[in-house]
């Protein structure tokens, strides 16, 4: 069980992710609403996931690495 709350470098790398799904998904030219459709997520689940304001399930981060199609380490390097 997760402990409660989580420590600060566990925040830090959830908001490192985020700006890697943002960069990738600007670099794909895509907007947060397109990224969400083609990874059968919806707007708010993107924009939570690129803020870091959402602990993500690793389906969410794979579906969102396909939709991209870039591989999942370049999500969570």
């Amino acid at each position: 069980m997760p402990t409660d709350p989580l420590p600060e470098w566990v925040v830090t790398r959830r908001q490192a992710i985020g700006s890697h799904v943002r960069a990738a998904r600007t670099d794909a030219k895509l907007s947060q609403e397109k990224l969400g459709e083609l990874a059968g997520l919806d707007r708010k689940t993107i924009n939570r996931i690129e803020t870091g304001a959402y602990s993500t399930l690793l389906d969410h981060l794979l579906l969102i690495a396909d939709a991209l199609r870039v591989p999942l380490t370049d999500l969570v390097r």
